[in-house]
């Protein structure tokens, strides 16, 4: 029975994990449809190129991976305390490379001067995107939604 990332991911016994991601309803990711004759082969380069680009962003390194006809491999390994070096603006300038972030955030980055009460929700906020950046579930989510977008 598949168990959520959450439940299998333990970085105290291991940083190195193997992710599989599966198209589904017989969708081909790469190469050629068989059945329809249509070629899906320019995906792979994209693939393959926003795998190496997420890298960059995350405290997660590529150690290997395998773009398939319809899934893909990847092994990573997932670096908690580089990401718990960071410093507040590394965190938000990498997090927002990838998305849109807060207007807090925003604000933060612009030198404006946070009140008492947006500094509570500040810190929460910068620790949710120090987390979600050594994420493999985040990592895999901005993979996938990247590759069904057309």
């Amino acid at each position: 029975m598949p168990q959520p990332r959450k439940s299998q991911v333990s970085l105290i016994d291991t940083p190195y994990y193997h992710c599989v991601s599966r198209c589904v309803r017989r969708s081909f990711l790469c190469g050629v449809d068989k059945y329809s004759g249509q070629s899906y082969e320019h995906r792979r380069g994209r693939v393959e190129e926003r795998l190496l680009f997420l890298a960059t962003f995350f405290a997660i390194d590529i150690c290997a991976y395998a773009v398939m006809s319809n899934h893909t491999h990847v092994v990573v390994y997932v670096d908690k305390a580089l990401a718990d070096s960071w410093d507040i603006k590394t965190v938000l300038s990498r997090y927002h490379q990838l998305h849109k972030g807060t207007l807090l955030t925003h604000k933060y980055l612009k030198g404006e001067i946070l009140s008492p009460g947006e500094l509570i929700t500040f810190d929460e906020t910068v620790e949710r995107y120090r987390q979600r950046l050594y994420d493999i579930s985040w990592f895999m989510r901005n993979l996938n939604e990247y590759i069904v977008s057309p």
